[in-house]
This record gives structure tokens, C-alpha cells and sequence, in this order.
């Protein structure tokens, strides 16, 4: 591994936005650590898109083994860490009123969506100080993807709104008791974006799309989010923490 080759780890990057992600910051000359949940066959056919150093880590992030696996994998393989991406996510497996929903989907969808990211970013902050004072690396970066559902009602996956809300208040957190450190953490909020995440409401958000529900009416790409990406841990915005970036379609505008 050359020496001064940044690492970028992701989460849920094997496929939708964590993969375009991936792939972006790979094309950019960054070494790629993807934690996933799928198989290692399929981490290995994804990593053979990547740069050749780059590595796949099979962890369930809910799971506090299996993130400080992911933490003394990075150590052990690469010793440093430049940027997190907290993009793992999952929606409930049935779209249940709330008045209905179970507990059961509630800890599953907030165990995922925001105590794996929340517990991660501690561990790997902490990594990120210790590489700071020994001059490792300079302008460590967090990312953490959460969704317009951070501030948008849908009362048929409640427990999916709170947990990107929730996301959204880490970000804050975050990016508040990191700053004295120099680690900057943003937040991207996508819109409705074609993964496989939003295949079973297809149609409806085309309706959406076509009435006018975003200024722009097109179905945000996964490289839309990867862009936004790119330009964050390019340093672009150094006088900046905590904030958010839309990329929505202007979904966020509240029109009359």
C-alpha cells in the first residue's frame, strides 16, 4: 500500500448508493474498505471493480462485534483512516401503518439505521483522534447518508423516519464534539433515488415526479449522491461541519 493513499471505508457499500460511492472514490485514487452484510462471494465480484487493495469486510453493523472487527480490520490492513461513509441502511420488510407496526420491525430498522452508525462512528472518531496526534493523516472527513424521511412524514414506515431523523441529530452531535479535533462531519440527504430500495413504489414516485413533486422532475442516481460525495472529501467545504447537503431535486424547497 503506498504510503500517503487515502482509505475510505464505507458501509453498505456493496450495492445503490454505497457501491456508486465506492466506485466513485476508487476512480479517485482512494483505497476502498466496504462493510457489508452479503456474501464474501459477492464482496469478492465487487472488489474486482475496485482498486486492487481494496477489501471487503463481511459485518453486520447492528452487531458491536462485528463493528470492532471492522476497526481492527482497518488497523491491521491499512493502519489509518481518512473517511467514513455511514451509508448502510435498511427499510422495514412491510410497510405497516403505525398504528399497526410491530416493535419488533422498530428495533430492527433504528438497530441498523442508527445505533450501528452511532456506535461505529465512535469507534472510528476515536481511531481518527489517536491518528491525528501521530500525524498520520490530515482533514479526516464522516459522512453520514440519511434520507429526506428525516423530516418528512410517511406513517407507513415510521420507524425508518425516526431512524434517519435520528441520523440527522448524530450528525449535529458529531460534528460538534469533533470539531476541536479538525474532523469535519457532514450530512447528505438523498431524495427519492432509483435503488433497490424504492423498486416495490416505482410507480407511485413516477406519478409523484410527474405532477410535480421535485422542481426537477427526474429520479435522482445513485452518482448523484457519489458526487456529492467526491466534492466533500475533495475538501471543498473546510470551513464547514454539520451541515447538510439535499440532493433531492429541491425536494426540500417547500413550494406553494
Amino acid at each position: 500500500m503506498e504510503e500517503n493513499k487515502k482509505v475510505a471505508l464505507i458501509t453498505g457499500g456493496i450495492r445503490g448508493i454505497g457501491f456508486a460511492i465506492a466506485n466513485k472514490l476508487s476512480k479517485e485514487g482512494f483505497i476502498i474498505a466496504i462493510a457489508d452484510i452479503c456474501s464474501v462471494n459477492t464482496g469478492a465480484c465487487v472488489l474486482s471493480k475496485l482498486s486492487k487493495e481494496s477489501v471487503f469486510i463481511k459485518a453486520d453493523i447492528s452487531s458491536a462485534k462485528d463493528r470492532q472487527r471492522i476497526l481492527n480490520k482497518i488497523k491491521d490492513k491499512f493502519g489509518r483512516i481518512d473517511v467514513l461513509i455511514n451509508n448502510a441502511g435498511i427499510a422495514p420488510k412491510t410497510r405497516a401503518d403505525i398504528l399497526e407496526a410491530s416493535e419488533e420491525s422498530f428495533d430492527r430498522v433504528l438497530s441498523v439505521n442508527l445505533k450501528g452508525p452511532y456506535f461505529l462512528t465512535q469507534k472510528i472518531a476515536n481511531y481518527m483522534i489517536s491518528l491525528l496526534k501521530e500525524e498520520k493523516i490530515q482533514d479526516p472527513v464522516i459522512i453520514n447518508i440519511s434520507s429526506m424521511s428525516a423530516y418528512t412524514s410517511s406513517p407507513c414506515r415510521g420507524e425508518y423516519c425516526i431512524s434517519k431523523a435520528g441520523v440527522s441529530m448524530m450528525t449535529k452531535l458529531y460534528a460538534d464534539r469533533l470539531a476541536e479535533y479538525g474532523i469535519n462531519v457532514y450530512e447528505i440527504r438523498p431524495g427519492i433515488i432509483m435503488t433497490d430500495m424504492t423498486k416495490s413504489v416505482k410507480e407511485k414516485y413516477d406519478e409523484l415526479i410527474e405532477k410535480g413533486v421535485t422542481p426537477l422532475k427526474r429520479w435522482g442516481l445513485p452518482a448523484d449522491i457519489s458526487t456529492a460525495v467526491s466534492a466533500i472529501v475533495s475538501g471543498a467545504f473546510p470551513f464547514s461541519t454539520g451541515e447538510v447537503f439535499n440532493i433531492d431535486g429541491g425536494f426540500h424547497l417547500r413550494r406553494l
